[in-house]
């Protein structure tokens, strides 16, 4: 067993380390939230008055931060924890950021002799509580093997996306993808509900036909069709529309620097963003069905 600090204990990262904890590993926990450091705390971490005091007797350091400011500052400020980890550590940052900030952070830390992958995640809140996630990681092979044991107890899924950067790459392909999928399957079912159809015999021949896809089958974003689902839940829990905008900011980051054609996800970036605007921000992201609510 691993000893490993983790760093950031939001709706994702608290989960994540409590699945270490209960897998063996000797985990000392940080945030700026007591409330949080208490709740894993509970469960069997042990914590530290500074990360800098957590991080460095850890093989491994895991974070999970709101965004790239945060990671540079965490790592790479004039008290980061750059100064504080021990040569030959791995550093596993599961910050979804964009790739130039993961690449240069990755960089900074092997220039003094510290491993580093970047391995944002997919799943939500319930995959990090049920262990189930999916991890994109960019880095060496040699690194991503050395941490592939320890995001096994996290995780279901664990892809070698290529070097630093990658995974960030992989993370914003994916979830630009997943936004369009959920405002098409909204569409339908808000045009089938227009005419006549009733939302869960409209669900399930699409289920059963060519148009299927998670957000239709798993996600389903119309209130009633499903439960244990955010969408019958007033659009509670889940994946915030927050968040989806702004991973869509970095998807279409990305699109810039590498100069692709993405106007299906600059069209959801910009419905989402409108949807965020219009006070849905905290909402789980399958609210956009009422975007084309013609009711509303």
């Amino acid at each position: 067993m691993a000893n490993i600090a983790f760093i950031g204990l939001g709706n994702m990262g608290g989960p994540m380390a409590i699945n270490l904890v209960k897998a063996g590993h000797q985990v000392c926990v940080f945030d700026l939230s007591k409330e949080a450091v208490a709740h894993v705390v509970e469960q069997g971490a042990t914590t530290q008055a500074q990360a800098s005091d957590c991080v460095k007797d850890a093989e491994f350091i895991i974070s999970m931060l709101p965004a790239g400011k945060h990671v540079e500052a965490v790592y790479l400020s004039e008290n980061g924890l750059i100064n504080h980890i021990a040569k030959g550590a791995l550093v596993i940052d599961s910050s979804t950021i964009d790739s130039p900030t993961s690449i240069s952070v990755g960089a900074a830390l092997l220039a003094q002799g510290i491993n580093f992958i970047d391995a944002p995640v997919s799943g939500g809140v319930g995959g990090a509580v049920a262990g189930t996630l999916s991890f994109m990681v960019g880095g060496s092979e040699a690194d991503f093997n050395q941490a592939k044991p320890v995001l096994d107890n996290m995780g279901k899924n664990v892809f070698h996306a290529g070097d630093h950067g990658a995974g960030q790459v992989a993370k914003a392909c994916n979830n630009m993808l997943l936004s369009v999928l959920m405002l098409a399957t909204s569409e339908a079912l808000q045009l089938g509900i227009s005419n006549g159809l009733d939302a869960s015999v409209l669900s399930n021949i699409m289920s059963k036909s060519s148009g299927s896809n998670w957000t239709l089958d798993v996600y389903n974003p119309c209130p009633g069709v499903m439960g244990n689902v955010p969408s019958s839940n007033d659009y509670q829990g889940g994946f915030m529309v927050d968040l989806m905008a702004k991973d869509l900011g970095l998807a279409m980051d990305t699109a810039v620097k590498s100069h692709s054609s993405t106007p299906m996800g600059a069209l959801a970036r910009s419905l989402y963003a409108m949807h965020a605007a219009n006070g849905n921000g905290a909402k789980d992201f399958s609210s956009a069905f009422n975007l084309f609510n013609q009711k509303k």
